[in-house]
């Protein structure tokens, strides 16, 4: 990094976070956590060279598949509504519910990019440095004011769009949705990006700024795709990785960090790890949750305590249940039946969106986890990788997984998961699939379930949230993780956070360790 050497040290058996492939069952790798690949910026991309270290990404085209829950009509199939990146297509398939929306759907597509666009400048660079322009030598403040160029590229990209950005970050997702459609299976497929990962519903405020985040992606130069990783997501991991150790860095995995070393001069001076084994540093980068960062990792008497209650109040609020399964065959679904070969349909590669036949089944679900109680009919985004990706099953089998909401940390009346809880939730889960893919449950030779503790205690993700935080407005872009600390530095000279937990947010995007590395090399330089 920049010509200094740099030490990785992971506190797991594997590396990547929660961006890695496991083998939970033999012959079957899963992409345990992360799954699906479309935020990782460009740039970041191409300068670190991942296509020769390795990355392979499998693009998927249809991308979504919503099946109705439904009888069908004339003993045809129920219906289904397929998206992919065919315009003409998607508006026949919209057409099947409403001819309207079917008209105004490139519209919308058009309008949603054209914001994902003006984002852009802010995903690549940090918050505009308020503190360094108030205080400081005149120098120091004339060179931060260059914190506000990003900030006036978006302004000048938005132009006059900036009341159709506002409104968009403020507003419910459903107000958003319902002023352009009018078909429910529409409406609920496209809500899923305003809520997934986030304690929100459709009907809440700020859940139109997480559709955004989701479809402000590319993957080949496409806008809003995303992609299966070759090998599962620890692949994005490893060709990272093989980046890293061609440029000289040297990766340690199971090497827990247990605490930041502070000197006497209260700068980070190293990190001690789990075996009382000391690693002495000039800087100190953590990709902890800020959470873990600065209640586990530094010692509480280093910090002021107006800062310590301030991170206690960030929300790490998750509704999200990731259940991995082994099966030995390929769901049937009854609204596009296999053929008598059993090969996977264009379908079988999507997104599979369940339970969203509409915005009331969705806001249902919500309401029933604030109330202490897993989903009844929970929110599910089914996906299938191996359909495209061999790599990653037994030939004839697959691996299968279930990104689920609503489920609550805590279970009513503040009682904690027990097994049976788990197995509880994952059999209403697998019902809910038998419902519209017959046979499923027949088929499961093999389930891993990871409730939002279970995330927590796995991969390190305080609250089990895979944002390391809320991307509430309240926790965004000059407020992430807090102003305090908003430009990657800590309160702890020479300590800073580099995780998801700062700007520009959660996924697996890099940008924030990208902007904070620019962060430390600046400061040292300045030095």
């Amino acid at each position: 990094m920049g010509g200094l050497t740099t030490a990785v040290l992971e506190r797991r058996h594997v590396l990547g976070g929660a961006a890695v492939t496991e083998e939970i069952f033999p012959g079957f790798h899963f992409s345990r956590a992360s799954y699906l690949l479309s935020l990782l910026r460009p740039h970041i991309y191409q300068d670190l060279n991942l296509k020769k270290h390795g990355l392979k990404v499998y693009m998927r085209d249809p991308h979504a598949f919503t099946p109705l829950q439904e009888e069908g009509v004339s003993r045809k199939p129920p219906r289904y509504l397929l998206l992919g990146s065919d315009m003409a297509k998607n508006q026949q398939e919209i057409g099947k519910f409403s001819e309207k929306d079917a008209k105004v759907y490139p519209d919308y597509v058009t309008h949603l990019e054209k914001l994902a666009c003006a984002v852009h400048p802010l995903l690549d660079s940090p918050p505009v440095n308020i503190p360094g322009m108030i205080q400081g030598p005149l120098r120091k403040r004339l060179s931060a004011l260059k914190s506000l160029k990003p900030l006036i590229k978006f302004g000048m990209k938005l132009g006059k769009n900036v009341p159709d950005f506002y409104e968009l970050v403020t507003s419910p997702s459903m107000k958003l949705l319902n002023r352009w459609f009018e078909s429910e299976p529409l409406k609920a497929t496209l809500a899923t990006d305003s809520v997934i990962g986030a304690n929100t519903s459709p009907s809440h405020v700020g859940s139109g700024y997480v559709l955004l985040h989701h479809v402000m992606g590319e993957l080949e130069q496409e806008r809003g795709v995303w992609g299966y990783v070759e090998g599962g997501m620890g692949g994005v991991s490893k060709s990272i990785a093989s980046s890293a150790r061609s440029l000289g860095a040297d990766i340690f995995t199971e090497q827990e960090v247990v605490q930041v070393l502070i000197g006497p001069d209260h700068s980070a001076m190293g990190v001690v790890l789990k075996d009382g084994t000391e690693v002495r540093s000039k800087v100190v980068l953590s990709n902890a949750t800020p959470y873990v960062t600065f209640k586990k990792l530094t010692p509480q008497d280093a910090l002021d305590q107006t800062f310590i209650n301030a991170i206690n109040q960030i929300d790490y609020t998750s509704p999200v249940t990731k259940i991995n399964v082994a099966v030995d065959k390929l769901p049937n679904f009854l609204a596009a039946p296999n053929t008598a070969a059993g090969t996977p349909g264009p379908h079988h590669q999507c997104s599979i969106h369940l339970n969203c036949e509409s915005l009331d089944v969705l806001e249902t679900a919500y309401r029933e986890c604030q109330q202490g109680r897993p989903s009844s009919r929970p929110m599910m985004e089914m996906t299938i990788p191996s359909v495209l990706d061999p790599t990653l099953a037994p030939p004839g089998c697959h691996v299968v997984s279930f990104f689920t909401q609503f489920t609550p940390y805590w279970l009513e009346g503040g009682r904690a998961w027990a097994d049976e809880d788990r197995e509880n939730f994952a059999n209403s889960v697998f019902d809910s699939v038998e419902s519209y893919a017959p046979g499923f449950k027949e088929s499961i030779v093999g389930k891993d379930i990871l409730t939002p503790p279970d995330l927590e205690r796995v991969f390190g993700l305080t609250g089990g949230n895979i944002f390391h935080g809320a991307m509430s407005l309240d926790q965004l872009y000059l407020a992430r993780p807090l102003p305090s600390i908003a430009n990657y530095r800590s309160p702890i000279k020479r300590l800073y956070i580099c995780g998801s937990g700062s700007h520009p947010g959660g996924g697996v995007m890099g940008s924030a360790g990208w902007s904070a590395a620019l962060t430390v090399l600046a400061d040292l330089k300045g030095r």
